[in-house]
């Protein structure tokens, strides 16, 4: 009998921190944005009067906005509202892949920033016992790009910013923001993306390299002690450890 409680509970539990897949309609740029939204564990706690945070998952290009589960789990378990979003939809044009990336992938990222702000503003009405005034904002790869680009363009609700490998964009270098960049092995970002030692310093973010992993796995597809590390870096982030702390966990 006691088994068959607890099983239950469980279930319930995991129910209660489902994904809920819908769209959301972007009437002025006629786009429906895929979005999986998933609440806190202890949502209950959740009021207008106590906020609890939001975090956003920009997905890499080509990876499915789902396939982001176990961060998205993680970030419930420590409070957080969890929105993964899907950028790319079939009708868009392909990412560009030849001559200067920084400026042929521009529509891609600008289209991708705009996303956000418009899911930011529908959500907002949504869910008022959020608070997306202090936004996280996680991407892979891309979804690292476009968030970056965001950040650049002076938006006020962006409170933190951890990248799993993205390569393009520079990642902001303000106080205001905290910034994590967890790096995979096989390729390098290009020139001034990331923050050098000594800005790592003054500025505190970090920057964290996880040796012998992939660019293509910081995803669901990616092995579990992959996925278990990165899951355990943004905890550790998001309860206040230093860089230090964070490129020391192994």
């Amino acid at each position: 009998m006691r088994t068959t409680l607890v099983s239950a509970l469980a279930l319930l539990a995991a129910s209660m921190n489902s994904f809920a897949i819908t769209t959301i309609n972007d009437d002025k740029r006629q786009r429906q944005i895929p979005i999986a939204v998933s609440q806190p564990i202890k949502h209950q706690a959740c009021t207008t009067g106590k906020q609890c945070s939001v975090a956003f998952i920009n997905a890499g290009y080509g990876v499915e906005h789902t396939q982001y589960q176990c961060i998205s789990n993680k970030l419930n378990e420590l409070g957080y509202l969890s929105v993964a979003i899907g950028h790319e939809l079939p009708s868009d044009p392909p990412l560009s892949i030849s001559g200067n990336l920084f400026e042929t992938r521009q529509e891609n990222w600008q289209r991708g920033a705009k996303t956000v702000q418009v899911v930011r503003e529908h959500l907002a009405k949504r869910y008022p016992n959020y608070d997306f005034n202090k936004l996280m904002l996680l991407g892979h790869s891309n979804g690292g790009d476009i968030s970056s680009l965001l950040a650049s363009q002076g938006v006020t609700f962006i409170s933190d910013i951890i990248t799993l490998d993205h390569r393009r964009v520079p990642l902001p270098r303000a106080k205001n923001i905290r910034v994590l960049s967890i790096r995979a092995s096989d390729f390098a970002a290009d020139l001034g993306v990331l923050p050098t030692e000594q800005e790592q310093k003054s500025q505190g973010s970090c920057v964290v390299k996880i040796a012998q992993s992939k660019h293509n796995d910081m995803s669901d597809y990616g092995p579990d002690w992959l996925k278990s590390r990165i899951t355990l870096l943004v905890e550790k982030h998001i309860k206040g450890a230093t860089c230090s702390t964070l490129k020391a966990i192994n």
